[in-house]
């Protein structure tokens, strides 16, 4: 491993969010071209990227890489993709949550965002979202309830939720791509707050 990589995972250890960004861009892509070899879905290889950037800030205090960093993302992404594939395969059985799932952790690194302009594009962006799914796209990311759940409240498929869960999800990244790499930090009481910013 250089000593350059030796530095920058010492730094992302730390807490330093500037080496966090400077792996995160040189990678991102790369990666997201790379998990689109196994799930065909560039929206699903996005989110499985960004899953993988999340939880190595999340777990930065425990981080240990043995090889070189761009194996050990490559690794993580190639090992999310068999996850996200074998998920599918059962998913109408037992639909989770799970990619988008996150907790309050990073609460510290969004304390030093300079959030005035990002909470209000993330307020607007939000209500652009069409009735229903704004409706669906709120109890799934702020009552924390499953697919299945919206599905029996609402009276509606399980598929339908699915859908227009997707649906929200790509607006969103869309509306925020120049926001990304702090998007994947937020945490779902941060976006609670904003929307009841009057």
């Amino acid at each position: 491993m250089q000593i350059a990589e030796n530095i920058l995972i010492e730094q992302i250890k730390n807490g330093n969010k500037s080496a966090f960004e400077s792996i995160f861009k040189t990678y991102y892509s790369h990666l997201c071209s790379y998990a689109n070899k196994f799930v065909n879905d560039i929206d699903n290889s996005e989110e499985i990227v960004q899953e993988i950037f999340f939880q190595l800030w999340q777990k930065r205090n425990n981080l240990i890489i043995q090889t070189s960093f761009k194996s050990y993302l490559f690794r993580s992404v190639h090992n999310s993709c068999l996850n996200h594939i074998k998920h599918n395969n059962i998913k109408q059985k037992h639909i989770e949550n799970t990619i988008y799932e996150q907790d309050n952790n990073s609460q510290d690194f969004i304390d030093n965002i300079e959030t005035n302009e990002l909470q209000n594009k993330i307020r607007i962006t939000i209500d652009k979202l069409p009735t229903e799914r704004k409706k669906i796209f709120l109890m799934i990311r702020f009552e924390n309830l499953k697919y299945a759940e919206v599905a029996a409240k609402l009276n509606i498929s399980i598929k339908t939720v699915e859908n227009q869960m997707g649906s929200a999800l790509k607006f969103m990244r869309n509306e925020l791509k120049d926001y990304l790499p702090i998007i994947i930090f937020l945490a779902i009481n941060f976006i609670t707050n904003i929307l009841k910013i009057e």
